[in-house]
């Protein structure tokens, strides 16, 4: 097998990121009385694109930023997800009788991604997208619709720029939202439960911090907690995927072409 040293030295370079980041680890802030956490993922994110900034991609780092290597990247990307979704059902299996008393809310959460299209096309388009806001708004950018993006257009075309933009975003910055969300819905007296459910939303990194700043909250409740957000999460993640077709798709094709004319998701599989 002819393995080129340009994608050696990416897939090297990926690992020495991966590992300086985890020996940064997950870190704490405080804001108030608020925990906000910080995932390994998120500086992982953060040093990849300071390093990938154009001026300073010199030597090595012109090398592992090469164009090859980002389509290279942009196309087995959806490889990595598949160990996520192993890892959600081994977290749902211990609570699986508890979940299944009230397994319709997890279902019906599912639906609820259909309002980032309802809510964001609009904005999106008056801001100046065109074919970018398909993949922007065609779910909260994690994932699952990273994934269908990817198959449908490929992530090197206006979709797969939309959707990347709102993944990095999500990334980024959901994580930090995220903390803040659940303990303000406490205040205002939701039960644990319910904000558990509510952090499975289809992105592990906003799960994680939203379930640990719930944990906080409740730690005798740990258990419950995390396989509470693990099965949401779950459902979100292959239940989502039924909703994103045969809801979000047509809704979207039929919002997108109402503003401009023209069709958003075409039957016929682009490449």
């Amino acid at each position: 097998m002819n393995i080129k040293k340009e994608k050696i030295v990416l897939v090297l370079y990926v690992m020495a990121i991966i590992f300086v980041s985890e020996m940064i680890g997950m870190q704490q802030l405080k804001v108030g009385s608020i925990s906000v956490s910080v995932l390994p993922l998120v500086f992982a994110v953060l040093i990849a694109m300071i390093l990938g900034i154009p001026k300073i991609r010199h030597g090595l780092l012109k090398t592992v930023y090469a164009k090859e290597n980002i389509q290279f990247a942009g196309k087995n990307l959806i490889f990595i997800m598949l160990p996520l979704m192993a890892r959600y059902g081994a977290d749902v299996a211990p609570k699986i009788d508890e979940i299944l008393q009230i397994g319709w809310v997890f279902i019906l959460q599912a639906v609820g991604n259909v309002g980032t299209i309802i809510l964001g096309l609009p904005i999106a388009l008056l801001l100046g997208l065109k074919r970018q806001s398909i993949g922007a708004v065609i779910g909260i950018g994690r994932e699952g619709e990273l994934a269908y993006i990817s198959e449908k257009f490929g992530l090197n075309g206006e979709e797969g720029r939309g959707v990347l933009s709102m993944y990095l975003i999500g990334t980024l910055f959901g994580a930090i939202i995220f903390s803040f969300i659940p303990p303000i819905l406490n205040v205002v007296g939701f039960d644990y439960r319910a904000l558990s459910i509510g952090t499975g939303l289809g992105s592990a990194s906003m799960m994680t911090a939203a379930s640990s700043a719930i944990v906080a909250i409740y730690p005798a409740m740990q258990d419950s907690i995390t396989s509470y957000a693990a099965a949401a999460q779950l459902v979100t993640s292959f239940i989502g995927t039924y909703v994103m077709v045969f809801l979000s798709i047509p809704l979207l094709n039929i919002m997108y072409r109402l503003f401009t004319k023209d069709k958003a998701i075409h039957m016929k599989v682009k490449k």
